[in-house]
């Protein structure tokens, strides 16, 4: 499995549309909001031979009320 998370900026007023949505779409492993740049801070597993590009741009970008996103790719957990 490849961990990643993705930072999340919403539109204004949206963010918990957007947290909500990640839920319902059954996606990610936890959504936290968070304070900063971003708002929403979502976890990710997937399959070794899924493409982490992809699956950002097809399943977590075309969310309605997402303005911007940041991945992160982890490489080993301690």
């Amino acid at each position: 499995m490849q961990t990643f998370f993705v930072e999340i900026k919403c539109a204004l007023g949206k963010t918990y549309a957007v947290a909500s949505a990640l839920a319902e779409a059954e996606i990610a492993s936890e959504i936290y909001s968070i304070a900063g740049n971003y708002d929403i801070l979502a976890k990710f597993y997937v399959e070794k031979d899924v493409d982490i590009g992809h699956f950002v741009g097809e399943k977590v970008q075309p969310i309605a009320g997402i303005v911007d996103t940041r991945t992160i790719i982890t490489f080993k957990a301690f």
